[in-house]
């Protein structure tokens, strides 16, 4: 019995204190009002009565002061429900802020890997969906419950005189419309649990109809009339289940509460006897009349309440678990082993797969990197390239094995320390919109106001021209999702601009560049290379390319397949061996023949 009751409300008492902890005046606020509401209709009830009472004996005065009572008591009731609905939104509203920064606080703190992982998307999915709403919902349904439970005491109180018989029948009235909301609820929490990837790509689908970056393949590929089909037919599949159990909800809960309505008309019949035979007074038919009714009201408020609270119990469960989430951080760090400068970087028996997964991505990956080498990787698509570049810029954490810098693992070295002696491009680089000085300063966050640097990081990724271009120069826009006057980048000025990020860290000593002139002309990717080995010089450089005349200059090149190094040397030497490089080398050259 306490493992279910553990289970239908054990996230009640921590999204409480979420709440408090949010807005804690607001909750002191709720909790005055809660009591105002649930005392004042008791006195309305009461107040009614003796203003009857008094009409019937003809005493003007007090039933005039009666009116002004239960007139007093009314605009108190009106306040304090006005107040309960204002706090509600102004505590949701600050409740959504601090926990969706919690959800990204969270979601920051994680490592690369999860952000591969469909189910994490899938966790993180129900944990945002109604983050805001259910956490005050939970709220609600305990001042609620402590107010209907308030109000429903003086109810009994002023029912005492009517015999448990109605008041039993009041209550028993009133419980099965209340099992069958808990039911649904949970029928609802698993069909929204279970749509989360449906949700997903529903979202997903809108993206792409809606956003420019998909925009010229959607029009050319004439893609906006089938995705739209796919996401109306999509939209309309959750349209009709969401419909379908509302109609049985809304069905089962109106049969239901008629037996509540019989129970309480039944009662009415009975005060109306009793009074027409002169054992009750006018005033007390129309005092427990309205108390049975607002009794009734009370008792069903109450245990709707508790519904509701199982419910949102249902979902903070989603919340709860994302956020107990544990850092993807390394752990335990490593102790700072003695540094060897000048030793470079080591992979020693470096093996990498996705948790959960059997296939190895990199396998026992062994390579020194001298300061001050130049090193290229080559392969074929999903050889593991990328991958590579990732355990060595501390992306990701080998699953085998171990990367050395100058002699100190990566798990030892501070994060910030590690991150500032490597400058990376990735080709999948990002498109900020932001300004052309944020765009390029976030390779260095710490020094993105400092614009002689941003200047400099430019003018080494040979990106001059992108700002003599720009009337606004460093302080325009990049991109037109939030200004109409953005400018919008082509993919070859873009990519000098994600250059610049690596070159924004003057201090790296290793600079790492993953396919950095995919969007460039031929004469530009010229002049990017002839500059990066000027500026590359006294550094070590670690180049991923498929384009052959750039990697042939490297002083070593290594060739991945299938995860594993299967050549290595500098290029007179792999084409002196004849193997998988020298074969790409030939068939690329053929082509410009």
């Amino acid at each position: 019995m306490r493992a279910r009751l553990r289970k239908a409300f054990g996230h009640i008492p921590p999204t409480l204190r979420l709440v408090s902890d949010s807005s804690p005046r607001g909750v002191q606020g709720y909790v005055g009002l809660a009591l105002l509401g649930a005392l004042a209709p008791l006195g309305v009830a009461y107040g009614g009565k003796r203003l009857l009472d008094a009409v019937v004996a003809h005493r003007l005065d007090e039933a005039l002061r009666w009116v002004a009572i239960e007139g007093a008591l009314v605009a108190l009731l009106a306040l304090a429900q006005r107040g309960q609905g204002l706090l509600r939104a102004v505590v949701g509203a600050r409740l959504g802020v601090d926990i969706n920064g919690k959800i990204l606080s969270k979601a920051v703190s994680l490592g690369l890997p999860r952000f591969e992982d469909p189910e994490f998307y899938d966790r993180m999915t129900r944990a945002r969906r109604e983050a805001s709403s259910r956490p005050i919902g939970v709220v609600s349904d305990v001042f609620q419950i402590g107010q209907s439970a308030l109000a429903l005491a003086g109810y009994i109180a002023l029912l005492a005189g009517l015999g448990p018989g109605a008041l039993l029948g009041m209550i028993l009235a009133s419980l099965p419309a209340t099992i069958a909301e808990v039911r649904f609820s949970n029928q609802q929490f698993r069909l929204r649990s279970r749509r989360a990837p449906e949700s997903r790509k529903l979202n997903y689908l809108e993206y792409v109809l809606a956003n420019d970056a998909h925009a010229k393949e959607v029009k050319l590929f004439e893609l906006g009339a089938p995705l739209l089909r796919r996401y109306q037919g999509l939209a309309e599949h959750i349209f009709r289940e969401d419909t379908a159990l509302g109609l049985r909800r809304s069905l089962w809960g109106y049969l239901l509460s008629l037996l509540s309505t019989v129970t309480f008309y039944g009662c009415y019949g009975y005060l109306a006897r009793e009074a027409i035979a002169g054992r009750l007074s006018l005033g007390d038919l129309a005092m427990y009349a309205a108390s049975f009714r607002q009794g009734q009201q009370a008792f069903q408020a109450l245990l709707s309440a508790l519904g509701g609270m199982y419910e949102d119990n249902l979902y903070m469960s989603n919340l709860f678990d994302f956020l107990a989430l544990p850092p993807d951080t390394p752990a335990p760090r490593l102790p700072p082993a003695p540094l060897r400068p000048g030793d470079g970087l080591r992979l020693e028996g470096v093996s990498f797969r996705y948790p959960g997964q059997e296939r190895w991505i990199l396998r026992d990956i062994t390579l020194h990197v001298p300061p001050g080498e130049s090193l290229a990787i080559v392969g074929q698509n999903g050889s593991g390239k990328t991958t590579l570049i990732k355990l060595i810029t501390g992306l990701y954490t080998p699953t085998e094995g171990q990367i050395l810098l100058d002699g100190r693992s990566l798990g030892a070295w501070e994060e910030g320390e590690l991150r500032g002696r490597i400058g990376v491009i990735f080709q999948d680089f990002n498109r900020y919109q932001l300004s052309l000085q944020e765009n390029v300063g976030v390779g260095s966050f710490e020094h993105r106001e400092d614009a002689p640097r941003v200047e400099r990081a430019l003018e080494r990724a040979g990106a001059e021209e992108v700002v003599r271009g720009l009337p606004e120069g460093l302080s325009a826009e990049l991109g037109r999702w939030f200004h109409s006057k953005g400018v919008e980048l082509s993919g070859g000025q873009w990519q000098r601009v994600a250059l610049a990020r690596a070159y924004m860290r003057e201090g790296a000593d290793i600079l790492v560049l993953d396919e950095p002139t995919a969007a460039l002309d031929a004469e530009a990717e010229a002049a990017v290379y002839g500059r990066f080995r000027e500026l590359a010089e006294g550094r070590t450089t670690i180049l991923i390319s498929h384009r052959f005349p750039t990697v042939r200059g490297a002083r070593t090149i290594v060739v991945l397949e299938g995860g594993q190094i299967t050549e290595r040397g500098d290029h007179e030497a792999l084409m002196a061996l004849g193997g998988r490089y020298a074969r790409l080398f030939q068939l690329q050259a053929s082509g410009y023949r």
